[in-house]
């Protein structure tokens, strides 16, 4: 650990990246960016800049053998996951890895395997489980307060046009696992059970440039099931609905429901008479959850001074990407997955 703060790289400075490192430039007691990596090297300079880093680097593996590196934050594209988490455990590197946290189930089992070889701490970055709306919606459900848990209903929809890269799904495993992922995190989360069936459709409405050469791509899906508890379930996702972003969860109990996620940008509302109400729509996921950013980075390096075990573990992440491959899969057969 290095002399006063632990000592942490930023392997990739894309968005996600840069919100992680804002918040350990100055935010996260007892943490400090010492480097960052990226394979841009426009981009790891720009960071180290910005971040106050003390080295970048374009190959995360020259900072293996950094002794006041003592912790990494991976926040590349999903394909990349498996090797650098693996090769930064091996390396006695406590780990922060984003969402997806990887490919298939079996690449999850490897990572899990290296950290707990090497007795280091891994967090998947499900930032919800830090967001105060949903902590709260959590303690109300297990409080009792609309009794009996009986659906959940989640949704997140992104505004953006994705990228090229992810109209292919062998590398990005579709937006159940770019967008969606959040959503099955936070229904086994309230659940408290693993699922047991689900059925998933999907389709392409909105990207008709990438049919020819992606046939399997889909912009918009539906997944339902049911967890082997009973409780029942369905998500809803899409990409470039272009509207805003939208996420939201609906839980419904044998007494009430709860609500929970907003779509208001502020509490702003214009009403002339040309145009009614007016209300400006959240724009992006950086600025709903950047409260949940921080948390989730503070408690992680909390996790590792303190020698417990990360909010949101490795097998958090893996159940995940196992509905992702379950519900992939649905899609392609049209047939209910049993897991």
């Amino acid at each position: 650990m290095g002399k006063n703060k632990l000592g942490i790289c930023l392997i990739g400075c894309g968005r996600a990246g840069m919100i992680h490192g804002r918040n350990f430039m100055n935010k996260v007691p007892g943490a400090r960016i010492t480097a960052v990596a990226d394979a841009s090297e426009e981009m790891a300079r720009t960071a180290a800049d910005e971040l106050g880093a003390d080295a970048w680097h374009t190959d995360y593996r020259e900072i293996l053998n950094d002794r006041t590196v003592d912790a990494v934050v991976v926040a590349c594209p999903t394909n990349l996951h498996r090797d650098i988490v693996v090769d930064c455990a091996n390396a006695k590197k406590h780990i922060f890895c984003e969402k997806p946290m990887a490919m298939n189930i079996r690449e999850c089992d490897e990572m899990i395997e290296a950290c707990e070889k090497n007795n280091v701490k891994l967090q998947i970055g499900f930032m919800r489980r830090f967001d105060p709306g949903f902590i709260e919606a959590k303690k109300l459900l297990d409080s009792g307060a609309i009794g009996e848990l009986v659906q959940l209903h989640s949704c997140t929809r992104g505004p953006s046009k994705p990228r090229p890269w992810m109209y292919d799904l062998n590398k990005s495993n579709g937006i159940l696992a770019e967008i969606n992922s959040h959503d099955l995190d936070s229904i086994r989360w309230f659940a408290g059970s693993e699922v047991k069936e689900l059925y998933a459709i999907g389709g392409n409405f909105r990207n008709p440039e990438a049919a020819e050469e992606y046939p399997d791509y889909y912009d918009s899906v539906l997944m339902n099931g049911v967890f082997e508890n009973g409780v029942q379930f369905c998500i809803d996702g899409a990409a470039y609905v272009q509207y805003g972003y939208d996420s939201k969860m609906e839980i419904i109990g044998t007494k009430g429901k709860i609500q929970v996620g907003r779509s208001e940008a502020n509490s702003v509302r214009c009403t002339t008479p040309e145009n009614g109400t007016c209300i400006q729509f959240i724009d992006s996921w950086m600025t709903l959850f950047a409260d949940a950013y921080l948390a989730e980075d503070i408690s992680f390096v909390e996790a590792i001074l303190n020698d417990t075990q990360p909010a949101v573990t490795g097998k958090d992440g893996r159940e995940a990407v196992k509905l992702v491959e379950m519900g992939n899969l649905s899609i392609k057969t049209k047939n209910i997955v049993r897991l």
